[in-house]
């Protein structure tokens, strides 16, 4: 009985990518730019489906661009050399030496000491942690690499495996907090992420200037808010399995007490990690590549003996998450050069006329949002439809500050609708705590939250101070 549903259910990716492609190419793209829709669109809905895994899917896709001649094996390939695919990576392997040299069992009973009476208390820990040192981080990427592993420690450390159907719930609630947190902080600060700066400067092209402050003003009563909600609402789509733990503080600080003092190992992950995270925060000011910073943290790990290359081998997830991102991030980047998102984005908003502004801003704001199934990067679609969404808006009457910084917020909070809508999400998603089916089921329901919160509290506060 469940042979026939899984033929049909792998059928399916196979029968779109099909059917798109010999349609008609539609005026003003060409064709190399639809043929590789037809098989982006296949490759995303072979994942929702349940036909095959993510990895599966993209390997199937990458194959089939080259071996069709949509684009070229450089082309296809080029997401492996990628600084953002790369640092993903870097970040993954050097949390795992927060783990084993006991770092995080620490720094995971220390937390728990403090916060440790619920899970709602440990996610808060987390949420509002993000959202302190965001500001410092111009990468939601190198800030991931920073969070993961204090994640990781705390799952672990209450017991928390992913290889345990109930037990993983804790680790899958703290995860994905901790994934999205990462997507509302960014919409906090100007300078949480590198995509926001590039939306300043579209923006200023429309007569718009925006700074440090201005930004934190309009966005402040929206992004706290969805802030202090976040842990309540993923603990009601996703229940941590327990509501209180009582004796965790106590039993942790007697832990940490037998722990002693920091160990070598310890001591060395510490020194490289904040060196790491230093170099992050002053990576523009010192002209240092972040990525370049992550490969110089684990150089220092493997030297110094406290990861080895047995530790990296282990590491399976790893590879595959290497290769199903550096895949996605280089398909999703050749649908922008060929064109693709720009037409997508201008049919869709110039369909628009004759609507009331108010009803052109709420469209325009919930189709940019869900447009982002089709991207990986964030500043991809900053670059390629803030400014065509933008226009517009302005055009029908949207006050140009209001459609602006609806745009700026959005380019932000919607990282988190698929577990590939933002390179930052792979580190969390890799932990295996969540499987992609809770992924994208929870991602769409946080975003939808994000996006209600932004559009109702957010669009009154930006009225009444713009």
């Amino acid at each position: 009985m469940m042979r026939p549903i899984v033929i049909i259910r792998g059928a399916v990716p196979f029968a779109i990518a099909l059917a798109i492609w010999l349609i008609p190419i539609p005026a003003g793209l060409t064709a190399p730019a639809w043929h590789l829709f037809a098989i982006f669109v296949a490759a995303i809905a072979s994942v929702l489906v349940g036909a095959f895994p993510l990895l599966t899917s993209t390997m199937l896709a990458v194959a089939a661009v080259v071996i069709t001649g949509t684009i070229s094996p450089a082309q296809a390939f080029g997401g492996f050399a990628n600084a953002s695919v790369l640092l993903v990576v870097i970040a993954f392997i050097v949390a795992q030496a927060v783990v084993k040299s006991g770092l995080g069992h620490r720094i995971s009973l220390l937390m728990v000491s403090r916060f440790g009476g619920s899970p709602l208390g440990l996610a808060y820990s987390i949420v509002l942690t993000d959202a302190v040192i965001a500001p410092a981080f111009p990468s939601n990427t190198a800030r991931g690499g920073v969070l993961y592993p204090v994640v990781l420690a705390v799952a672990q450390g209450a017991g928390s495996r992913p290889e345990d159907a109930e037990g993983r719930r804790l680790g899958g609630y703290l995860m994905f907090c901790g994934m999205a947190s990462l997507a509302v902080s960014s919409a906090l600060w100007m300078t949480a992420t590198s995509a926001n700066p590039i939306g300043v400067q579209i923006v200023r092209d429309f007569g718009l200037t925006i700074d440090f402050g201005k930004w934190l003003v309009m966005a402040s009563v929206p992004a706290l808010t969805t802030i202090l909600l976040l842990p309540l609402v993923v603990a009601k789509l996703y229940s941590p399995g327990v509501r209180a733990t009582p004796d965790a503080p106590a039993a942790a600080r007697t832990s940490l007490a037998a722990m002693g003092p920091l160990t070598r190992d310890e001591k060395i992950t510490a020194v490289a990690f904040v060196l790491m995270v230093s170099g992050w925060i002053f990576a523009d000011q010192l002209k240092l590549n972040v990525t370049s910073v992550a490969f110089a943290g684990l150089g220092v790990l493997l030297m110094l003996n406290v990861l080895t290359l047995d530790d990296i081998a282990k590491q399976g997830d790893t590879l595959a998450t290497f290769l199903w991102l550096a895949v996605l991030f280089a398909l999703s980047g050749q649908l922008n050069e060929l064109g693709f998102m720009s037409y997508a984005g201008q049919r869709l908003a110039t369909g628009l006329g004759g609507l009331s502004w108010p009803v052109t801003y709420v469209t325009l704001v919930v189709l940019y949002v869900a447009i982002h199934y089709m991207f990986v990067s964030q500043s991809s679609q900053v670059l390629a439809l803030l400014g065509v969404f933008l226009d517009v808006g302005t055009r029908a009457g949207v006050p140009a500050p209001l459609m602006a910084f609806a745009l700026l917020f959005a380019s932000s909070y919607f990282s988190v609708i698929t577990p590939q809508g933002g390179s930052q999400n792979v580190i969390f998603v890799a932990s295996g705590y969540l499987t992609q089916g809770e992924l994208y089921r929870l991602g769409l329901i946080m975003t939808l939250f994000f996006l209600a919160v932004f559009m109702v509290i957010g669009t009154g506060w930006i009225l009444a101070i713009a």
